[in-house]
Order: structure tokens, then sequence, then C-alpha cells
């Protein structure tokens, strides 16, 4: 084992970034897109449009659109417990393998107290009994739940009840057009909204694979981070001779596909604006391959995957936010005048991906020092660009 190759900080980040599809956008659809990235963060619904934008070549927010109402990607809650996008047949086996994270919600006192004494079999039963069928609010869903579960809390009932069993949140839900979550999500059996029974089984060799396809070379610690699941040392262990295995520069074993290829540390990558929660951002337990340790501190109270950010030489320079027809730019460290003039180029495209219709659109550097990214300060520098 100690023969292991050892990968440079830098070779990890061309990597990642090569398998993130973010050193070149690509010619494939968005559906191949989120396939291959196994399953997008789409809690807030725009960042998902966002996270296409950047990895593909003249990407419209009408592909995202239909493939949510064509019932061809599904969103619900999923990895690390929170809500994603994946391919519909990926959802059948993805969510039964990260169903423990799932489940330990309801350990939670937001959850203990309102479903403290009830028979949580019963519970799941009685849940898919009254949204066998129809597409219901979770307002909708809680109320029938208080009928026949008196003197609880509706929307806590609901809520667990999508906790124990698998659904599909209505469409409208990850549209374009909202910076936050939506205020009433419909949710629908997944069985029934995919037309095909959930996977009797947990398949994590098959997440596994997938995930070092999309994000390795990685340690057992970083896949653990990326699906919220723990305890998965053994399944990998168990996987081992059909691995290749590697080591960073700090000795770590890192596990990766046979023939997956690795990139050049010296390889040149361009200026990449990344959405908040993206795979790149939170794909690992060390995220020092693509932000560092300081940078990442800056956001400890928010989580660095949760802020959106910026890469410049592959690495997260910076964080952006956008109000109305206004791009903020808030570099972590002054820009030379070659990476200025390149991240600039890139926030006018991504600007006009967001608000295209907009007669005026304006770039902003705003100050860095700890000041909200979502708030415009007087005085700084503006950059006009006219539509």
């Amino acid at each position: 084992m100690t023969d292991a190759p050892v990968l440079s900080q830098r070779a990890l980040n061309r990597t990642l970034l090569e398998r993130q599809l973010l050193t070149r956008r690509t010619s494939h659809s968005a559906l191949q897109v989120i396939e291959h990235l196994v399953a997008m963060q789409g809690q807030e619904p725009n960042w998902p449009y966002i996270g296409l934008w950047t990895r593909l070549i003249d990407f419209r927010k009408e592909e995202l659109n239909s493939l949510l109402q064509d019932r061809k990607v599904v969103r619900s809650t999923m990895l690390r417990r929170t809500v994603h996008l994946a391919v519909a047949d990926d959802f059948r086996w993805l969510r039964p393998t990260v169903q423990p994270i799932v489940s330990s919600a309801l350990k939670a006192a937001f959850y203990a107290g309102e479903i403290e004494g009830l028979d949580l079999d019963e519970l799941a039963r009685v849940g898919r009994e009254l949204l066998s069928g129809q597409t219901l609010t979770r307002q909708e869903f809680g109320r029938l739940l208080v009928e026949r579960f008196p003197g609880r809390h509706g929307g806590r009932l609901a809520e667990s009840v999508e906790i124990m069993v698998a659904m599909a949140h209505g469409p409208a839900t990850g549209a374009w057009g909202r910076w936050g979550n939506p205020p009433r999500v419909p949710v629908t059996l997944a069985e029934e909204w995919n037309g095909r029974p959930m996977a009797a089984s947990p398949e994590p060799e098959t997440m596994i694979r997938r995930y070092l396809a999309a994000f390795g070379p990685a340690t057992v610690m970083d896949i653990q981070a990326w699906s919220g699941l723990t305890r998965l040392r053994e399944v990998v262990e168990g996987m081992r001779k059909q691995l290749r295995v590697l080591r960073d520069e700090e000795g770590r074993e890192l596990f990766d596909l046979p023939g997956a290829p690795l990139a050049d540390a010296s390889q040149p990558v361009p200026v990449r604006f990344l959405p908040a929660f993206d795979n790149a951002l939170l794909g690992h337990k060390d995220r020092s391959r693509v932000i560092s340790d300081a940078d990442r501190k800056r956001f400890a109270k928010v989580a660095s995957g949760g802020v959106p950010m910026f890469l410049v030489d592959g690495f997260v320079q910076g964080t952006w936010s956008v109000q109305g027809s206004m791009l903020l730019l808030a570099p972590f460290r002054p820009l030379t005048e070659a990476e200025t003039a390149a991240v600039l180029e890139e926030a006018d495209s991504l600007l006009a991906f967001i608000a295209l219709d907009a007669p005026e659109r304006n770039i902003a550097f705003v100050d860095d020092e700890m000041v909200p990214v979502n708030r415009l300060h007087a005085g700084q520098r503006i950059r006009n660009k006219v539509s």
C-alpha cells in the first residue's frame, strides 16, 4: 500500500474539475449531466440552473424545467438529508441507499416531541394511504393526518411521513425564479410519480462507484461526507480489489475507479461561477482541493458550500450574489489585471443568463470583510453592461 501513487493537491484539484465538467463546457444534455453528477443540490430552485449553466454549452432554463415536468428528473430529499435533483432512475436506488441518514432526522427535537408515542410504522402506512393517487401540499397533507392523529402538529406529521416514505416534489417547486425555498411544496408518492417501485434494498456499491466517477479519487471520509452516511469503510474494503488505490500528499488513502483519468496538475482552467451548495464544493470531507481551509473558515456558520462562489485558477477566490440585474462580486484578495478581466467576462455571461431580459445589467465589486455578500455598498466600483 505504501507504493500507491501520490497525487498533489493541484492534481486532485484538476481531476475534480475535469470530473465535475468545470474545465470546459460540455455538449451533453442536462439530463446526462445530472446523471453524471449523481444528484444536484436543489433546495433553493435557482441553484441547479446555475450549476448546469456553468457546465453546459448553451444551456437553457427551459431544458431543466421540461425534465421536471416530464418526470425525468425528481426533486426530493436525498443526500445529507437535503433536497436534491436526480434522474428518476437513479432516485429509485439512491433514496433507499441514503434512507438511514434521512430517517435520522426523526431523532431531532424538532420532530421528536410531535411524534412521541406514535407507532411510526402506522403513521407511515396512514400517510401512504392518504396520499395514494393524488398530489397534496404539505399543508393539505398535514391537515388530513391531524384528522387521523388528533392533537398533533400537522406540519410535523407530514414532514415525518416524508422522511419515512420516499416522495417526489411537484415540478413547480423546481422552476426557475426563486433564490429561496419555495413556500408550498406539493408531494406525491415517489413510486407513483415515477411509475416504478423504489428499489427493494440499498445499493451502496452502486453509489460509491457513481460517486468516484464524478468526485474521485477520494477517501472513505469523503464519500461519507458527500452522502451523509456513516460506516462505509466496510463496504469500500469489500470493493478494494475492484478499485484503484492512491494517496494524497498527507498520506491518506484515496480510492478511485480503475482506469479513471487523472488530470495534469499544470492544466490551465477557466474562471467558473458555482452556485451555492454546488457538488464541487460539498463533495469531500477535506475540501482543500477546491477551497483553502482559511477561506472555508470565513463561512463556518453557513457552511462553505452554502454561499455561491467563483473559482480562479481552479480554487475558490471569492463569493458572488445577485440583486435583480446587479451581480455583486466579493474577491477574498486582490485579483491581477488578467484575473479581473477573466472574472468579469464570465460574470457578464452569468448575468446575461440570470437577467436575460433586463435592459441594463451591472456588475459590482464589493467588500469582503465579513460584509453580507447580498448587499450593495455605495461608492464601490461598478461596471455597467448594457444588453
